[in-house]
């Protein structure tokens, strides 16, 4: 089986990921809870970008 390449840099950013600044988790579902100013810079961005 041929070897495959690993990519000499990241495709994505993960830094302004959703979850890198995750506040709380659940502990019934393991879901994570951003912190408010990563909701609030999420909600920037969806209104800026509307059509």
């Amino acid at each position: 089986m041929p070897n495959k390449k690993q990519p000499k840099k990241p495709i994505e950013n993960h830094k302004t990921a959703a979850w890198s600044n995750i506040e709380d988790t659940s502990n019934l579902s393991g879901l994570s809870y951003p912190s408010l100013e990563q909701v609030i810079n999420a909600k920037e961005y969806v209104d800026e970008n509307q059509k």
